[in-house]
């Protein structure tokens, strides 16, 4: 009967660590924090933009991301800086997911041909330090301007 209890009890932990790993599986196809990559040469010079992709299933720091960022752009640049939440699944075919080679969450800043990703920065600050991620938003997005 213990032997019973256990394998439950090991299961169970299995199966929840299982389903939180895979709540926020994925990034980018680079996972390093503040990157600068170049993307292709089709992307409209001289305007800031935010991008969030994500999936339909989201967990409570996926959700608080977005918001944090969104609430940023919008106090310190108004409609000057765009934001855009980009449920990749929903739209697979949207030509952002293959141009930026999104795979999973992120949240990607750019400007022409420059890109900073900011997701590991904002996954690790949005729920627990905001003003942080709030910061990280505003200086990445002065340094494209």
């Amino acid at each position: 009967m213990k032997s019973i209890i256990n394998t439950l009890g090991f299961l169970l932990l299995m199966g929840l660590i299982s389903v939180s790993a895979q709540c926020c599986k994925g990034t980018t196809t680079d996972n390093s924090t503040d990157k600068k990559v170049t993307i292709p040469e089709n992307a409209k010079s001289g305007e800031v933009k935010a991008y969030y992709f994500h999936s339909t299933r989201r967990c409570a720091t996926c959700e608080a991301v977005e918001t944090v960022s969104k609430e940023a752009i919008t106090e310190y640049y108004g409609n000057k800086v765009t934001f855009e939440s980009i449920n990749r699944e929903e739209e697979k075919n949207n030509t952002l997911v293959a141009q930026y080679k999104i795979n999973g969450t992120a949240l990607l800043i750019t400007n022409g041909d420059k890109k900073e990703d900011l997701t590991n920065v904002a996954f690790l600050n949005a729920r627990s330090n905001p003003d942080k991620l709030k910061s990280k938003l505003k200086s990445t997005i002065d340094s494209m301007r």
